[in-house]
């Protein structure tokens, strides 16, 4: 990211440490579906093997406790990192969409995991959760004039407090398809990965209107031809959302080493790139 600093756009240690305070105690964040805990996590009953099966896939007793396992594990991260993505939401000027629906399902992990050793024969059930990073997943959104500095400020308070950036997909600037920031956590506590999107509402409305286009589209059945139409009508919806000033240019933020007391020791974020 950009590291330049302009004075006056840099935001005071006073007023984000209050922001920060507030944030982790008892403030809010703007958000469209907020709720003070996860969503009750449910799967589809076992089967008198202990294994699971749903629509042509399934996983063995022992696979399924793997997963089990660590669904498990992610709700128990959920509780360290989510006041951290809400602190930041809220210095940031951020919306925090869908924040009920921040822990993936049992049964959705069960099912990627079982098409993930379908798709790849001899792949082991600890492979195959390794390459899971969505159990806890975010979304932020700004609109698309303060989306840049949004964005740079909300990754950069993330990074400070300790969360190491693993992956920073920036589709903004492709010419078709998908237009978003998609990037990937490492939380300082638990080890565990976290997802955060950050879009504007035009990008997440079209995310929303192209999901049942893309679900289809990745069916192993899809013919060929119905997969170029598919695309063809995501590319067309996305090609309607504006670009945010700047957008294209913002990148992960370089890896800091937190400081003992983020509420007391907050750097001010440098401003984003320039439209």
């Amino acid at each position: 990211m950009n590291t330049h600093r302009t004075p006056h756009r840099l935001v005071s240690r006073a007023a984000t440490a209050a922001a920060l305070a507030t944030a982790l105690g008892l403030g809010t964040v703007p958000t469209a579906t907020a709720a003070p805990s996860a969503a009750p996590l449910t799967a589809r009953p076992t089967g008198l093997d202990g294994g699971w099966h749903h629509d042509g896939l399934h996983l063995t007793a022992a696979e399924n406790k793997k997963v089990d396992g660590f669904a498990a594990r992610a709700r128990r991260a959920e509780r360290t990192i989510s006041p951290a993505v809400r602190a930041a939401a809220r210095i940031s000027h951020a919306e925090l969409v869908g924040f009920d629906q921040r822990l993936k399902s049992p049964d959705s992990l069960k099912r990627k995991v079982a098409t993930r050793l379908r798709e790849t024969p001899g792949q082991t059930v600890d492979a195959a959760l390794r390459t899971i990073n969505d159990a806890v997943r975010f979304t932020l959104q700004w609109p698309a004039g303060t989306y840049s500095q949004g964005v740079h400020t909300a990754a950069g308070l993330l990074s400070t407090w300790g969360n190491d950036s693993a992956r920073w997909t920036n589709t903004w600037n492709r010419p078709a398809g998908y237009k978003a920031i998609n990037s990937v956590w490492r939380a300082p506590r638990s080890g565990q990965l976290f997802e955060v999107q950050f879009h504007t509402p035009e990008s997440k409305a079209a995310q929303l209107e192209t999901h049942k286009l893309y679900e289809e589209q990745r069916l192993p059945g899809t013919p060929p031809a119905r997969v170029r139409e598919l695309q063809e009508q995501q590319n067309a919806i996305f090609a309607a959302v504006p670009v945010p000033p700047g957008a294209g240019r913002l990148t992960a933020p370089a890896r800091r080493l937190p400081s003992p007391d983020p509420a007391r020791r907050l750097p001010a974020p440098a401003p984003a790139p320039a439209g």
